[in-house]
């Protein structure tokens, strides 16, 4: 079996991408950033807003179309409120940077086995996986960048006249732009050149100019015509949101240059392989191959030294970096499946084991942790969960096994599985944490629709209310704090709190009914996940 996957490297990164999500990422919560661009699509197919995006009605440039019309795309074809359907587009561009991933590799390094090995670390790191759901348009901005990589290098690498591939590059280049501006460009592309530069040299870089210039070109023009288009057909508003979103790099979310340094740890199950592979003095006399691994060392650590030089810093925002730290990693990995079995020295090979004993550890506990933790919530999930602990104990089992024989192939293979198997039981579970207080608001439009009653937002409604609400919720509350109050005698109000000053105001002017609270918290009031913002009261208004 192990043969068949690495004799289809492609076949099996696409695969399992596919298993480890397409069965379960329906049944996770929308997310904040989510909602925002679920709802930007679901306008863009209701109100035709394909170029002048909005969001509940409101003009959203922020984030340029690409990703939202592939979002659009699939919700026309298969319903906008099917959220298998909504997300595959971004599960399908985890396969694509594990394809790519691939692809680079074995450029790089001439060797199937090893670049598969780098593919698969890609997409089984925590934060590629995650960020398909906090912040989906960044796997979308950082995929197609990193097929421009690709192509790229095979540019530099092969003959001067390869202008097919300086095209597809600057193609993908632009998509990349298309997708949240010039991100990419600076966290992934200016620190692959830097790394490419510095590990192979630019030898011809008189002939490459122009072609280097024309992919420059190309990209600009593919990825820049939407700007101008919104520039010329809106020009306030777009002024205004480009100033905000300027302003917000050197004025939120400052935190430290050091801020980023456990980047490493992103990589979830891959942290200690992960931070051991960073360890330049140490690994450099023990990689196959050490100019390519000079060159992944550079581009991991030149793009975690570009974004902390930015002084708006994110968790997210180091997605891009674990790109080259899969590649980074992917050195270490190949060496203990080359030499564990005849290492002596402990402190080699206690890191192994403590990381790959953990994992089987975890997966041994699993049952006994995951009983204690849900106890009466398990009631209907009994079934999913047995398949579950099953699958990870007989998975954790089997990791020991190969750890005793000192196996490090099949050790990481199964560690794949795990992680796999942890995803595909794990998500459907995931609703067994849902917490009583949870009230959807997802049947008030159709309620509201049969008594011929509009509703309006009062102060501030989240976009996973307004998502879940099913249509634009117009916001009564304007940003200078004046209110316009609807022309109708009766219309529905949902308000994030209401302050005594704007509870007298609207006394003063029609009767109000309370008629539910929705809570689209998953978590219970007293945990500190819960937020005061997924909570929103409705209350029915008639004109006195």
């Amino acid at each position: 079996m192990l043969k068949k996957l690495q004799h289809n490297p492609i076949l099996t990164i696409t695969i399992l991408v596919l298993i480890m999500l397409a069965f379960g990422v329906q049944y996770l919560s929308v997310s904040i950033m989510e909602a925002r661009n679920f709802i930007t699509a679901r306008e863009m197919l209701t109100d035709g807003n394909w170029l002048l995006t909005t969001m509940n009605g409101e003009a959203r440039y922020e984030k340029p179309p690409l990703p939202t019309w592939l979002v659009a795309f699939f919700g026309m074809i298969f319903g906008i409120k099917n959220l298998l359907a909504i997300r595959f587009p971004a599960i399908i561009f985890i396969a694509i940077t594990g394809v790519f991933t691939y692809l680079l590799s074995n450029k790089l390094l001439n060797n199937k086995n090893h670049s598969l090995i780098n593919a698969l670390i890609v997409v089984t790191s925590f934060y590629v996986i995650g960020i398909s759901i906090e912040a989906p348009w960044d796997i979308f901005t950082h995929g197609f960048m990193l097929m421009a990589i690709y192509f790229l290098f095979q540019y530099l690498q092969g003959t001067p006249n390869n202008f097919k591939a300086i095209l597809l590059a600057g193609l993908f280049l632009g998509c990349s732009i298309l997708c949240k501006g010039p991100v990419s460009f600076y966290a992934l592309l200016l620190p692959f050149l830097i790394a490419y530069g510095m590990a192979f040299k630019f030898t011809a870089i008189k002939k490459q100019i122009l072609p280097l210039l024309a992919f420059l070109i190309i990209g600009l023009i593919v990825g820049g015509w939407w700007y101008l288009y919104v520039r010329v057909n809106d020009p306030a508003t777009f002024t205004a949101i480009a100033e905000r979103e300027t302003g917000n790099w050197s004025s939120y979310n400052i935190r430290p240059f050091y801020y980023y340094w456990s980047f490493f740890t992103q990589s979830g199950i891959w942290t200690t392989p992960a931070f051991i592979s960073l360890l330049y003095p140490y690994l450099k006399r023990r990689v196959s191959n050490t100019k390519a691994y000079r060159f992944s060392f550079i581009w991991t650590i030149a793009a975690v030294i570009l974004l902390s030089l930015i002084p708006e810093k994110k968790s997210r925002y180091l997605m891009p970096v674990l790109i080259p730290l899969a590649i980074n990693t992917g050195f270490y990995i190949e060496y203990l499946i080359r030499c564990f079995k005849g290492l002596k020295d402990k402190r080699e090979t206690i890191p192994v084991y403590f990381n790959f004993g953990l994992i089987a550890l975890i997966g041994l506990a699993f049952p006994i942790v995951g009983y204690l933790f849900l106890g009466e919530k398990l009631s209907g999930y009994m079934f999913p969960f047995a398949i579950a602990s099953i699958t990870l104990v007989l998975l954790s089992v089997l990791i020991f096994v190969q750890l005793k024989l000192k196996n490090m192939e099949k050790v990481f293979y199964l560690t794949i599985f795990f992680f796999a198997a942890l995803l595909i039981s794990g998500l459907p579970l995931s609703t067994a944490l849902i917490d009583n207080n949870y009230k959807p608001i997802s049947n008030l439009k159709e309620d509201t629709k049969k008594e011929a009653i509009n509703v309006y937002g009062f102060n501030y409604i989240s976009p996973e209310m307004i998502w879940q609400f099913g249509d634009k919720i117009p916001n009564i509350t304007q940003e200078d704090g004046t209110i316009n109050f609807p022309d109708e005698p009766v219309f529905g109000m949902l308000a994030n709190g209401i302050s005594p000053e704007h509870q007298e105001l609207l006394l003063a002017k029609y009767h109000i009914e309370k008629v539910a609270t929705y809570d689209l918290n998953t978590s219970a009031k007293d945990s500190k996940s819960y937020r005061g913002r997924l909570v929103n009261t409705y209350y029915i208004l008639t004109k006195k």
